[in-house]
């Protein structure tokens, strides 16, 4: 009998990534980033036999097709010597089958066709994508070939994809467009390097919207335009440089995030009634880097008049792997696709002889127990203050911990938030961290009924319980809300469920895995020297709960 199909797609660009697809449902999926510790890392030649090969042992076995993605970067003027590396690393069933696809269709792909829904509208927001004449999808008439798409509108149901509108842009950032652009351009603003635009997030609600006069963004039809005021605005960067060099003004930077929050929100909606009104279909995916911004999809949950809003858990650029996986099998193999975005644990699989080996060694330098029943002390330790890592299992393939490469501690201790931000992430004091709650209890402590596993949509916290959950409640009273059940995360469930029954609370906060401008963790050894490098109090490891001899003491109550 012929052995299933194997598709490889790799993401050649930005949070550069690979995954594998083996027949209808079994997927592996890794982010460059959690190799080489170096956040938002790069596609780059030698990344497939130097990193994913190694820690990835299915690909050395017969693979059918390979789908890559680029973007508008130059990494796609190497196409060849990338096939000849491809060539070279792996081997193919019959013969060396390789294609590309462009990179709002790698979006499409990751977020449709795994979402609950038969029939949907999709968009695809980000900051630019592929450059028309890379396009691998049908596109209206004849348009300048060098022109990048920055957003793309679809109608989809079953396996027909049809796409009803891009925007378009030249790539001059001098007359920039669209939301990606507007929202990276309001990041760059405030704060150095990339990948910020979360900081922005977290920063918008001690701010007020109006009080820079600042006009909403112009929405037409699919097109998202911005004012010159805003330009100006940015132009402004001495008003903004309180996280730069700590001489500008906190109160400025927090109302320029909050009017930029506030009118990024309102243009998500718009355009979410566009293609609404543009596909007459009831349900919604979302993806693209602008996908995770938690503020503005709980907007589109509650207000954008679609029955279902779907976002994937990796809708930046590292889920395109994965989009291309999925096209390779669907499109070119003609295979059905049975992979459903039921949980986000897709990386490798776990090594139990690694992990007794780095636990080890730890014991040199770390106390390490093996406790006869693990939940029941885990949730002991929480009761009393201390803030645990989790490693287990296989990682997330996307950017939010979701149980397996996680911080979890005690949401109702006040200090808890300044605790992790300032002594074990090393970040700004008023970034918010994320609640877990049993599925059971959501609807009664949070504005929010139903499933929300993938921690990205930002909800209400109920008045009644802001003032018991002070470490998870922002500062304008949401929470970016994570669901447990436990079919998908069991020992979560666990502790969870423990927690609940020792303390009456059936909240835990939760947050990544990773120190001071880290990625998540991926390996043991990652996640232990986090334990060894923070304030962090222990490692759960299971079977074993590692301990500092001589660690920080635990967070007090009040």
């Amino acid at each position: 009998m012929r052995a299933a199909p194997t598709v490889v797609g790799i993401n050649r660009t930005q949070d550069a990534s690979i995954c594998i697809a083996r027949g209808p449902s079994t997927l592996y999926s890794l982010q460059k980033e959690r190799i080489t510790r170096r956040k938002h890392h790069w596609g780059r030649l030698r990344d497939l036999p130097d990193l994913y090969a190694p820690r990835l042992p299915q690909l050395r076995d017969p693979v059918d097709l390979v789908v890559e993605c680029y973007s508008s970067d130059t990494e796609i003027d190497n196409l060849d010597t990338y096939r000849d590396e491809l060539a070279d690393v792996l081997t193919f069933r019959d013969h060396v089958r390789v294609t590309q696809m462009s990179h709002h269709l790698a979006h499409l792909y990751s977020a449709f066709h795994p979402s609950p829904f038969g029939a949907a509208a999709v968009m695809v927001v980000d900051a630019q994508g592929s450059r028309v004449k890379d396009f691998t999808e049908p596109f209206g008439a004849a348009v300048e070939p060098d022109l990048l798409e920055i957003a793309s509108f679809y109608r989809c149901e079953g396996n027909r994809v049809e796409c009803i509108g891009k925007q378009l842009w030249d790539g001059d950032w001098d007359s920039p467009a669209g939301l990606g652009c507007f929202y990276s351009l309001l990041t760059r603003t405030m704060f150095p390097g990339e990948g910020n635009e979360g900081k922005v997030m977290g920063l918008a609600p001690y701010g007020r919207p109006d009080a820079l006069g600042l006009p909403e963004l112009t929405v037409d039809e699919n097109r998202v335009l911005i004012p010159p005021e805003w330009l100006a605005a940015f132009g402004r960067a001495d008003r903004c440089t309180h996280f730069r060099d700590g001489a500008g003004s906190f109160d400025d930077c927090a109302d320029l995030a909050a009017a930029g929050q506030h009118a990024f929100e309102t243009a998500v909606l718009r355009l979410a009634d566009w293609v609404h009104r543009e596909t007459g279909l009831d349900d919604l995916c979302f993806a693209g880097g602008t996908a995770l911004n938690c503020s503005a999809n709980g907007r589109l949950v509650r207000e954008s008049g679609f029955d279902g809003v779907f976002i994937p858990p990796s809708p930046h650029d590292g889920g395109t792997a994965l989009g291309c996986s999925l096209y390779g099998m669907i499109e070119c193999l003609g295979r059905p696709n049975a992979f459903r975005w039921a949980d986000d644990f897709l990386g490798p699989e776990p090594d139990a002889a690694t992990i007794a080996d780095a636990v080890r060694t730890a014991a040199a330098d770390l106390v390490v127990e093996q406790p006869l029943d693990l939940v029941d002390r885990i949730v002991e330790m929480l009761d009393s203050g201390h803030a645990l890592g989790l490693h287990q299992g296989r990682s997330e393939s996307g950017p939010r911990a979701l149980g397996n490469r996680s911080i979890i501690a005690d949401a109702r201790r006040p200090r808890m938030q300044d605790f992790i931000n300032s002594r074990v992430k090393g970040r700004e004091w008023f970034r918010p961290l994320a609640p877990l709650v049993l599925l059971d209890a959501a609807a009664d402590v949070f504005d929010h009924d139903g499933p929300a596993p993938f921690m990205l949509l930002a909800v209400d916290v109920r008045e009644r319980r802001r003032a018991g959950l002070p470490a998870i409640t922002h500062v304008d009273g949401t929470a970016r809300i994570q669901t447990v059940e436990p079919v998908n995360t069991p020992l979560l469930h666990a502790v969870l469920s423990g927690f609940e029954s020792r303390t009456g609370c059936p909240v835990l906060l939760n947050t990544s895995l990773n120190g001071p401008g880290d990625p998540l963790a991926e390996s043991p050894a990652d996640s232990l020297a986090c334990l060894r490098d923070t304030a962090l109090h222990g490692l759960v490891m299971p079977p074993y709960l590692l301990r500092k001899r001589h660690g920080e003491p635990p967070v007090p109550a009040r």
